[in-house]
């Protein structure tokens, strides 16, 4: 994924991340239909990365394009609609765990380093292709 976003181009590195804050991305709007969706995701709140996951993110090289990261908001607002608290959300071959309330990415994982895992703590799962 080479053309992908990489999380750690989204935020100034000596910005802390917290859950209910607004990410600011690093980024300028390119003028292009991904860069408008992914500006309008971020700007909205719909989904924020807990330092833990950015970190994680970037140790293992994941990225997410626009499109997938509109994917992964309609998974947690499916989550939310269920009443869901903390969800797991399996998206190819990636998986994440997402604090549904505060719509915040708690830590995500690759494939190869989810195998044989178990997930604790959570309340729900949502696979979305």
């Amino acid at each position: 994924m080479a053309d992908g976003i990489r999380i750690g181009q989204l935020y100034p590195a000596k910005q802390p991340i917290g859950i209910g804050k607004p990410v600011q991305p690093r980024t300028q709007h390119t003028g292009t239909d991904e860069g408008v969706l992914f500006q309008t995701l971020l700007k909205a709140g719909e989904l924020k990365f807990s330092r833990h996951a950015e970190m994680r993110m970037q140790q293992r090289g994941i990225s997410l394009k626009p499109e997938q990261l509109s994917k992964i908001v309609t998974a947690v607002e499916a989550a939310e609609a269920k009443g869901a608290k903390d969800s797991l959300i399996l998206y190819r071959d990636i998986a994440m765990i997402v604090n549904v309330p505060s719509k915040t990415v708690v830590t995500a994982i690759d494939g190869g380093s989810a195998e044989g895992n178990v997930f604790t703590q959570i309340d729900s799962a949502v696979v979305i292709t």
